[in-house]
């Protein structure tokens, strides 16, 4: 069974995501616990959690089907070393907001090199290499010290799979792989799978030879034990372009057959399917026009 919903606005208190979930329909949902352009925020208290977790219970949502995103400030693999440790510290509040609020997943862009990491010689091919698996030791190296520092917590980290725009990591499965392979503590890392972002990278899904080709590597590579969830996104940007633009389901350069594939796909059961598109006016439409794949 599919479980399919939208990033939802958590604004006034997180206890608001889950009824405005219910509002278009949706079986799951993602949220931001706290402000996603701001570095601190307000402890969450008592009286948010009590009535965020019985706003849940009345639309009937399972937390297993929420899939709640940190903010987007935070770079676990920042060259700086005192700003990376700023974004440690503010992920490690993070997975311990989840936690307070019985959320057992928190999703995150893996980071980004900035073209700091260089060994700094004549061939800028082999730079971006050597940055690349810089800054991915990096980022698995605060990943560890997240899982160390939240060991009383089941808050899996979940990988998001990246565009590839600018020096954002994590664009191939490789990168994914690497990071889940780095990792001590199996059981606290998993990864989502945006359509956007994949199709964008490099992997294309709009016929079944394609889509079979591409979730095949993604299998081999990652493995399908460690996919938590998806955001479900059209392109606005063309394959491969490395340009991560969203669209409207069955109105960009995927097209609507990778999401009919998708939706009868039984690997992608009971894990939460969060569209991120365009137009918020029409998230109930198309968490229609999904299950009726």
């Amino acid at each position: 069974m599919k479980f399919i919903g939208a990033h939802t606005s958590a604004s006034g208190g997180v206890f608001n995501a889950p009824l405005n979930a219910q509002k278009i329909g949706a079986k799951a949902f993602a949220l931001f616990t706290k402000n996603q352009r701001q570095w601190s925020a307000k402890d969450l208290t008592n009286e948010d959690i009590t009535k965020f977790k019985e706003n849940l219970k009345s639309v009937g949502i399972l937390p297993k089907h929420i899939l709640p995103h940190d903010s987007y400030l935070i770079n676990l693999g920042q060259p700086d070393l005192d700003k990376r440790q700023k974004s440690l510290d503010a992920f490690i509040d993070e997975i311990n907001r989840c936690h307070q609020l019985g959320l057992d997943k928190l999703n995150f862009h893996p980071g980004s090199h900035l073209q700091k990491f260089s060994k700094r010689d004549d061939n800028y091919e082999d730079n971006l290499i050597y940055a690349e698996e810089v800054c991915l030791s990096a980022i698995a190296n605060s990943m560890n010290k997240a899982i160390d520092a939240t060991k009383d917590t089941d808050v899996i980290l979940v990988i998001e799979n990246t565009a590839g725009q600018g020096t954002n990591l994590g664009y191939k499965f490789e990168h994914l792989a690497f990071l889940i392979d780095k990792v001590q503590d199996k059981s606290r890392v998993g990864v989502c799978i945006d359509t956007c972002h994949m199709f964008s990278s490099g992997y294309d899904m709009r016929t079944k030879e394609a889509y079979d080709k591409s979730f095949k590597k993604f299998d081999k590579i990652v493995g399908f034990k460690y996919l938590k969830g998806m955001h479900i996104n059209d392109s606005k940007a063309k394959f491969e372009s490395r340009v991560d633009r969203h669209n409207s389901i069955g109105k960009g350069e995927i097209g609507i057959d990778a999401f009919k594939f998708i939706m009868n796909d039984s690997r992608m059961d009971d894990i939460p399917l969060i569209l991120e598109t365009i137009d918020d006016s029409i998230w109930e439409e198309e968490i229609k026009l999904l299950y009726s794949l």
